[in-house]
């Protein structure tokens, strides 16, 4: 981050934290920098903060309370346990509420029942509120909470739909009920219902999934139904059965986070998967929240080396432009990745990654020593049942991997893939190729496709999840060839079951079509990597493919269009023509610094393929 206001960034503390050198110091420091240098963007009541760049589909008003909210986020969890207000973030936010909330201001906000977005970003300011109570709220005049209150109690009769957002319409409703306000219990009940009705299982919850099928995956798993699921409790402390939901979310965030404390590179990079990954750094709030109730899996200087790690990849890698603003985008601003409701405030949803500054500095969280994540020390593969991913870190290189056998985020008519969920396979080094299929005659990353003979590419925009187990998971799906005009679905093919097998760096994926089938070709693709990296991603990738039964030939697509690292995306791939039913195709594929040792693959007595990796483990796919 660049700038003049605040203080000069902390030096690194290589006896605390061996790993990333950062301390609580440099947290606070990152929010102090991040806020200061929102305030020239401010409306002159500080009710908004107009930022540079295209507005979202809610348009500019929405943005600029947007980066409000979310930046006041970061500024409740600074002043949470502050013993000060050097630079009197208080003051600032509490002139904002105050303007902002008077019906007769220029810069009122929009009221929640005119506006959905608003009603995201109540929830917001309402947890900064109960963070900062002693600093803001309780400070505020009797008029300006009334006003407060007004403009949150809209929450009551709004249409929150049945997502996430469910949680948004609880937060906001615990706080309007612990500061003497209107709020709708039997609502609240019914959401708390709708919402366990998501849990799958170990923590892991589906997002609004139509169908009742757990493939709704991504981030916001744990950024909202983890997360605000515990803030809810937090906020409404003292009320009737509050102590015992506390106690099974606390159970859920711990299971959570034993699978995806193991998603983040050695480098701190998250898994680069799904929606809203401009939020970035929101990936570790669920971490930060497993020591703030008690719900960690870790030892806390474990848990601090995640957590530190990536947010320091982020803050070191241009994710703040030159004029200390957080960009849309991964490494650094990439106009590319923003959504049709990512307005310029929008990435502040970062600051759920400040959560960890709600601890006090003696919690040992800070004041223990880092201490090592499993990919620092060894390789790992393990599994993420509910979700059907396969997780694979190797020390060697310091890459984690996702192989996707249950996350596809389709609804009950297919769509067309998304390559952000419907890929087999993500990292924290890569990113899928933006293009949903093979539709210019060329390989995307991750694939398993049949190309018909009209040349068009299969799909898999549903898939069901069979078996997994630590180094095995198993699925099926129809292959789908999308019509020639757009909005007239898909044409349904064979159905193929596609198994990974997976040791360090390597996936051997087997492809079986399971009847006859007149296509030219069986395609599979490994991950894709830029041949023109963008600046702060790593330029010592290797991706290949490899056949391991006969009849396979290899080849690399490139494509001319970039994603989060980089421009001209290379993409291996291996193809059998012909493919016949019931055979068992095999290719290995792999992605790290170096090209790795294969393994082999040969039938038994019944035809069936079996593995010898080169450590001499045999296994039957």
């Amino acid at each position: 981050m660049s700038g003049d206001a605040g203080p000069q960034s902390p030096a690194d503390d290589r006896r605390l934290s061996p790993y990333t050198g950062w301390t609580r110091r440099h947290l606070q420091h990152l929010a102090d920098r991040s806020l200061l240098a929102l305030r020239p963007w401010s409306t002159p009541g500080h009710a908004r903060f107009d930022l540079p760049g295209p507005p979202s589909d809610s348009g500019p008003i929405i943005g600029g309370l947007e980066a409000f909210a979310r930046s006041f986020l970061a500024a409740g969890f600074r002043l949470s346990g502050a013993e000060s207000d050097p630079h009197d973030h208080a003051g600032w936010y509490a002139r904002g509420l105050a303007t902002a909330t008077d019906p007769a201001s220029s810069e009122r906000w929009p009221s929640l029942a005119d506006a959905a977005q608003a009603r995201v970003e109540a929830a917001v300011i309402a947890i900064a509120l109960h963070e900062s109570r002693r600093w803001i709220w309780d400070s505020l005049t009797p008029r300006v909470q009334e006003q407060v209150v007004d403009w949150l109690a809209g929450s009551i009769g709004s249409r929150y739909p049945d997502s996430n957002w469910l949680w948004f319409h609880n937060v906001t409703q615990a706080f309007l009920r612990s500061v003497g306000g209107p709020y709708d219990q039997a609502k609240m009940e019914e959401n708390l219902e709708f919402l366990d009705s998501c849990h799958l299982a170990d923590g892991w919850y589906s997002d609004n999934r139509p169908d009742g099928r757990g493939g709704n995956i991504d981030w916001y798993a744990g950024w909202v139904m983890q997360q605000f699921s515990l803030w809810y409790c937090r906020v409404s402390a003292g009320e009737p059965g509050t102590a015992e939901r506390q106690a099974v979310y606390a159970e859920r965030l711990k299971a959570y986070l034993t699978g995806a404390g193991a998603l983040f590179g050695a480098d701190g990079a998250p898994l680069h998967q799904g929606r809203s990954l401009s939020y970035r750094h929101a990936a570790v709030g669920a971490l930060w929240t497993g020591a703030v109730f008690d719900a960690n899996p870790y030892s806390p200087g474990r848990l601090r080396r995640t957590c530190m790690g990536a947010v320091k990849y982020f803050v070191e890698r241009g994710a703040f432009d030159e004029d200390g603003l957080l960009s849309p985008g991964w490494l650094g601003r990439f106009e590319a990745m923003r959504e049709s409701y990512i307005s310029p405030g929008s990435p502040y949803w970062a600051s759920l990654g400040l959560t960890g500054l709600v601890l006090p500095e003696s919690h040992p969280v800070w004041a223990d020593v880092e201490q090592p994540a499993p990919i620092d020390l060894e390789d790992r593969v393990g599994a993420i049942r509910p979700i059907g991913w396969l997780v694979s870190g190797t020390a060697s290189d310091g890459i984690v991997r996702a192989i996707n056998h249950g996350v596809d985020y389709s609804g009950v008519v297919p769509v067309a893939e998304r390559p952000l969920y419907n890929r087999f396979g993500y990292s924290t080094a890569t990113a899928p190729v933006p293009l949903s299929d093979g539709s210019a005659g060329k390989a995307v990353d991750n694939q398993v496709a049949l190309i018909d003979r009209r040349g068009r590419w299969s799909q898999r925009p549903v898939f069901d999840l069979i078996s997994i187990d630590d180094h095995r998971a198993e699925s099926r799906h129809v292959a789908r060839f999308a019509r020639a005009e757009p909005g007239e679905g898909f044409d349904e093919g064979p159905e193929l079951t596609c198994v990974s097998l997976v040791r360090g760096s390597v996936e051997v994926r087997a492809v079986r079509i399971g009847s006859a089938v007149r296509a030219e070709a069986l395609v599979i693709s490994g991950f894709a990597v830029p041949r023109k990296p963008a600046p702060g991603a790593r330029t010592d990738l290797v991706s290949a493919v490899v056949p391991l039964t006969d009849g396979g030939s290899i080849g690399i697509a490139v494509h001319a269009v970039e994603n989060a690292f980089g421009a001209d995306l290379e993409v291996p791939w291996c193809r059998f023509d012909a493919p016949e039913p019931d055979r068992w195709y095999v290719a290995a594929v792999s992605l790290g610094d170096r090209a790795p040792s294969w393994p082999t693959v040969r039938p038994d007595a019944s035809g069936q393929p079996v593995v010898t990796w080169p450590s001499g483990e045999i296994e039957r796919v």
